[in-house]
């Protein structure tokens, strides 16, 4: 995903058994056919790269909770311009989280998601694409809360459906894990 011709090439030959997910697929190829989709002002929906971590264990996500929104998400944000969708999710992972010793669990996509993002005062409501990776990372590594959180912290998998108020998206990406893990 270093490209978005290669984003492209590599939306094509995602698959997923994930009904909800498999609908995202068309619209995410016709949203890059926009020159600024990589960029937040771009309306009504743009690229984000986002993070699902697991530690060495593989029995625990990091979640951040997100100031703005007020939820329990995985580590994730903009791609201002950076067509180079894995190094804006490690990014957003090191700048929301602290840590930098990142290894991949899955190569490629792990998983894809359109969402919402709610009105503010400054910017109207609009839609993340969002593009994300699966990672494994140590729970003994500092971690940092940023200013765009409230809290971090690792969450047992069993633990996430509550924690998240059973939000479908964070749901899938779960139960994805559990399926490589166990």
């Amino acid at each position: 995903m270093t490209s978005r011709a290669d984003l492209l090439e590599r939306l094509k030959a995602h698959t997923t058994a994930f009904q909800e997910e498999a609908r995202f697929i068309p619209r995410f190829l016709m949203l890059l056919q926009s020159a600024r989709c990589y960029h937040r002002d771009h309306l009504p929906g743009h690229i984000t790269g986002s993070a699902w971590i697991v530690d060495e264990t593989k029995t625990h996500t990091l979640l951040v909770h997100h100031a703005k929104l007020g939820k329990w998400l995985q580590p994730g944000g903009h791609a201002d311009g950076d067509e180079n969708i894995l190094n804006v999710a490690t990014r957003e992972v090191q700048e929301e989280t602290g840590l930098t010793n990142l290894r991949m669990l899955t190569t490629g996509i792990f998983d894809l998601d359109i969402h919402p993002i709610p009105a503010r005062i400054d910017f109207p409501g609009h839609l993340h694409y969002d593009i994300r990776f699966a990672f494994i990372a140590s729970r003994k590594a500092a971690l940092k809360i940023s200013d765009e959180s409230h809290d971090l912290k690792w969450i047992p998998l069993e633990n996430v459906a509550e924690l998240t108020q059973y939000n479908t998206s964070i749901l899938r990406m779960n139960q994805k894990i559990m399926t490589i893990v166990y």
